[in-house]
């Protein structure tokens, strides 16, 4: 059975902007698409970030995330990324989404009122039972942190 994604359009922003869609019937991110309140847009220096409004809200399904991840085609050609990749909407936020674009580039970037700026993905969650101990059991990999295991 596949979640419902309730969706809210926000007073104040172009309702002719699309809400999140699949792109393609294989598509595992929905496309998020930038609605500035003015119909504007930034430009984003290098270096910079900004907080670019979607001009929705959602109910995500208990049980359930939206993981916002960025698109390929904007890291590739501008090096445009998302500062909290992926950022996650918890069930209980029903607050306006939106998403936090870095210019990790060498040069200016426009980002235009209803471009695509990044892709949602609707994952199942489990919360852990939390358990404090003493000791944890040993691995062959032990304490080896960042690179350990060695070269790809």
């Amino acid at each position: 059975m596949r979640p419902v994604l309730k969706v809210l359009r926000l007073e104040g922003f172009d309702p002719s902007v699309a809400l999140p869609v699949y792109e393609t019937a294989g598509a595992a991110g929905a496309d998020i698409r930038a609605n500035f309140p003015e119909g504007d847009g930034i430009t984003l220096e290098p270096g910079d970030r900004s907080l670019i409004p979607t001009g929705f809200a959602a109910h995500v399904p208990e049980g359930f995330e939206v993981q916002i991840r960025p698109r390929s085609g904007l890291a590739l050609k501008h090096g445009i990324a998302l500062v909290n990749a992926p950022g996650t909407i918890d069930s209980d936020y029903r607050g306006p989404i939106g998403v936090i674009l870095i210019n990790h580039g060498t040069e200016p970037v426009e980002i235009l009122h209803g471009d695509r700026i990044a892709q949602m993905v609707v994952a199942p969650v489990v919360q852990a039972l939390i358990s404090e101990v003493d000791s944890l059991s040993d691995t062959d990999r032990g304490v080896g942190g960042f690179g350990s295991t060695g070269r790809a």
